[in-house]
């Protein structure tokens, strides 16, 4: 199950759409859905949780809270609308392929990507490359 939630006035044009995204990515990777709550916020609603449960004061586009467990997918996935839409601008790109990266990046860390290193940060955008061309 994957549910939407909205801090903010942001609303996902197509959930449904997405959430067969999702959960065709998560299969694809040899993984299952049990359930992924997406909450969409502002920088400063984002930002407290940062500081609260990760020490970090610092603005950030996503914090996910992974509770998954083996290959069965489950966990809170916090995004920044404010970040994505200055990401977007930065990176030159429209603001709807910047937050579905950033959706399935999220899920990315959950099937076991890392983005630590320079490898691993490329293999995460190689994923996501991948899979955003999978969005119909």
């Amino acid at each position: 199950m994957i549910n939407f939630n909205y801090e903010t006035d942001f609303k996902l044009d197509s959930e449904t759409q997405i959430s067969k995204w999702i959960t065709e990515t998560i299969s694809s990777e040899d993984h299952k859905l049990e359930e992924i709550n997406y909450v969409f916020c502002d920088d400063e609603y984002l930002h407290k949780l940062n500081v609260e449960f990760l020490n970090h004061d610092t603005l950030t586009d996503i914090i996910s809270f992974d509770y998954s467990v083996g290959k069965i997918i489950q966990g809170d996935i916090f995004i920044s609308v404010e970040r994505v839409i200055d990401n977007a601008k930065e990176f030159n790109v429209a603001f709807d392929e910047e937050v579905n990266r950033v959706i399935i990046h999220g899920i990315l860390h959950y099937c076991g990507y890392k983005d630590k290193s320079d490898d691993e940060a490329k293999l995460m955008r190689d994923k996501e490359n991948f899979y955003l061309g999978q969005l119909k």
